[in-house]
């Protein structure tokens, strides 16, 4: 049986050119007034996902790599 796609997962994650799995800042989406610019200016970007973490994703986006 072929294995398939956690469509949770591929909705949440960017897969670049290079391989490197990018996600979200968590916790971006409201009460951002009360925290500080720097931590603001964080949350913009995305963050890249740790070499531990890749070798969960690589069998939930089995056709991504």
């Amino acid at each position: 049986m072929k294995p398939k796609t956690h469509q949770a997962t591929a909705k949440r994650l960017k897969i670049t050119a290079r391989k490197k799995i990018l996600r979200r800042y968590t916790h971006q989406d409201h009460f951002n007034a009360r925290e500080g610019g720097k931590k603001t200016r964080l949350k913009r970007k995305n963050r890249k996902i740790s070499m531990v973490e890749r070798k969960r994703i690589k069998k939930l986006l089995p056709y991504s790599f």
